[in-house]
């Protein structure tokens, strides 16, 4: 009898525990949270997992994807040129010193680089890179030489237009220098000190710099700062992004040495397309004009104001009478802190969108007048 009981009981604790293996068996068969199409049509299931994770030390982050800029080098490569300007028959001294070059043949002159705009032969380049020049030559990346035209020139903005007799020539998509962000990759391309065809990359370092090297009062400075290695023989080359999209034209760097120490200043291609499409079509740039004297805003004005809350703006200091700022109702002492809502921090800021409009575009302004803000139309002249 006692066997009996003793083989019932164990017969039953088997069978719960035969139960219980296939409940816990079972409940992991759960209902996918989620079923994912992978790119080539593949499927998988997502489950959710109640059971406690154990945890450790963090994971090491996942290594980021490699920068592979070769792609953007072979596209923007083609578009590139090479710029000589030669001077023959001027003061040797006075050209010597406007281009950094003599020649023992008689000729001075200089060298730099451009970018082709347009398959029908319309080169973009810094006006510093032609300044006096009687004759220009263009070389292109598969050596072809061509004599170039000047169509037209923008002192105020270091720009100039050339035009040689060819077509089908390679050229850039144009990128929005607008959503440029620092940290991200660009590239330079050139002739550096000589050396055509030449690819340096770095990131952008800033936006919206201005170095004062324009002499003009009225210049247009708005620089992309990098520290992609830029040195003379590059003005007048492209920046372009990691896509080989036209980004801006390299024009200057900043150094004690004449050579690249780490900073390079880009004009942003919505510049230079607005520039260079006015002086394509009509010989010259067309400039809107909103009529004032400006200036980034600063502590002791911020003081003789009494501004609250506001350290950042460009303040107007005078209006001429009749202008377009004049007969928007624009005032001396305004502090214009956004124009179209976008917000403006300082002066190379707002000379560039000024630069960039039309000659009768309204632009709205918004401004601080006796800590008040409003909104101000301008219908530039």
């Amino acid at each position: 009898m006692h066997f009996r009981s003793h083989l019932l009981s164990a017969l039953l604790g088997g069978l719960v525990a035969a139960a219980l293996v296939v409940y816990v068996m079972g409940s992991t068969e759960q209902e996918p949270v989620a079923r994912l199409t992978t790119a080539n049509g593949e499927t998988a299931e997502r489950y959710r997992s109640d059971a406690p994770v154990a945890r450790t030390a963090p994971l090491p982050p996942l290594p980021a994807a490699a920068i592979d800029l070769r792609l953007a080098a072979r596209r923007t490569t083609p578009a590139v040129v090479h710029v000589d300007a030669r001077v023959i028959g001027r003061d040797r001294a006075t050209v010597k010193a406007l281009f950094g070059r003599e020649e023992n043949s008689g000729t001075t002159g200089g060298e730099g680089s451009g970018v082709i705009y347009s398959a029908d032969g319309y080169i973009v380049t810094n006006y510093h890179v032609i300044q006096a020049a009687d004759r220009v030559m263009v070389t292109t990346s598969d050596r072809r030489r061509y004599t170039a035209t000047v169509v037209g020139t923008e002192p105020k903005s270091d720009l100039a237009v050339l035009k040689i007799e060819a077509d089908s020539l390679p050229f850039l998509e144009l990128a929005d220098s607008d959503e440029a962000e620092p940290g991200q990759w660009v590239l330079a391309v050139g002739s550096p000190l000589g050396l055509t065809s030449t690819v340096t990359a770095g990131i952008v370092s800033a936006k919206g710099r201005s170095l004062s090297i324009l002499r003009d009062a009225d210049a247009i400075e708005s620089f992309i700062q990098t520290d992609a290695a830029v040195n003379p023989g590059n003005s007048g080359g492209p920046l372009v992004d990691a896509e080989g999209r036209l980004l801006g034209i390299n024009t200057a760097i900043a150094s004690k040495t004449g050579r690249f120490q780490g900073y390079s200043f880009a004009i942003p291609i919505n510049l230079v397309q607005r520039i260079v499409d006015d002086i394509i079509t009509y010989g010259s740039f067309r400039r809107a004009l909103l009529g004032v004297e400006i200036s980034t805003l600063t502590e002791s004005d911020i003081k003789r104001l009494g501004l609250r809350g506001r350290s950042e703006g460009v303040l107007v200091d005078a209006v001429f009478p009749g202008a377009a700022a004049a007969l928007g109702g624009l005032r001396v002492n305004d502090l214009i802190v956004a124009v179209d809502g976008r917000a403006i921090r300082d002066l190379p800021e707002l000379t560039e969108i000024i630069g960039r409009a039309r000659p009768g575009d309204r632009l709205e302004l918004g401004i601080v007048r006796n800590n008040k803000r409003r909104d101000v139309p301008i219908d530039l002249q």
